[in-house]
């Protein structure tokens, strides 16, 4: 990205100067992780076990292209705000939005592991079991009755069942992997945390963010609009709102699975 490019130059400088790295004035780097999404300096992303939600989301393969498509294929109209797009399939329908998103990551993984009976989503008057849903289906395509299962979860849970099925975290410089940012209600809206660093002297962390949105569109890593030098990635800060591109946040609106 050109004004990140740009930015750099200075934080370097200001970095030396200090003899310290900080969020605000760090040189960005190229990392290992196959998530492929440079870590400022000074900086180390934390360790997972990797059979873990958390690596999982470490790990998550971004698309060649970063251009967000909507759900019938159309091409969204703004494409400044995220920095990558996650390889992953949203359907043809218009479901796979914000909360959706999410619980589509989170059903993926158990998926690939074949723990079925950990994919269960809760509505305000129903809970929906992938390990009941699956034999109902003639079909023996387990994709395919994947796909349809989490149709139904889409069409029935939101924003504030997800809020409701999440435990509350209170402190947001202790931020992880797969924390949920998540605001109840419509409008509402939920972001999840793809990856987290913490600086090796301060052990300040920061982290990134992804999103679906509507209407439903390539779930995608979002830009921070409010610091071109560090964006992608965002600070914690326990008492400042966490501006995203669409949406404003409380620190006290994260949470856990």
């Amino acid at each position: 990205k050109g004004i990140i490019i740009v930015a750099l130059c200075i934080a370097c400088n200001n970095a030396d100067s200090n003899n310290k790295s900080t969020a605000s004035n760090a040189l960005i780097i190229k990392p290992s992780s196959i998530i492929d999404i440079p870590l400022p300096q000074g900086f180390k992303r934390l360790v997972t076990d990797s059979n873990s939600f958390e690596y999982y989301l470490q790990h998550f393969k971004l698309k060649n292209d970063k251009t967000i498509y909507y759900y019938d294929g159309s091409k969204k109209m703004n494409q400044s705000l995220q920095y990558a797009v996650l390889d992953i399939n949203i359907g043809n329908r218009n479901l796979m939005q914000c909360a959706d998103a999410i619980m589509r990551i989170r059903a993926g993984y158990y998926f690939n592991r074949n723990e079925y009976d950990k994919i269960v989503f809760k509505s305000a008057n129903n809970t929906y079991r992938f390990n009941e849903y699956l034999p109902k289906r003639s079909t023996t395509d387990v994709q395919t009755v994947f796909n349809q299962f989490m149709e139904t979860v889409y069409e029935n849970c939101g924003t504030y069942n997800l809020s409701e099925s999440l435990k509350s975290k209170k402190d947001i410089t202790n931020i992880a992997i797969g924390d949920v940012l998540v605001k109840g209600g419509s409008p509402g809206h939920a972001m999840i945390v793809m990856d987290v660093a913490e600086n090796k002297k301060s052990h300040q962390r920061i982290y990134l963010l992804a999103q679906g949105y509507m209407p439903a569109q390539s779930i995608h890593v979002v830009i921070n609009p409010m610091n071109n030098q560090l964006s992608p990635w965002y600070e914690t800060d326990d008492e400042a709102d966490i501006i995203t591109p669409g949406y404003i946040f409380k620190p006290t609106q994260l949470k856990r699975w």
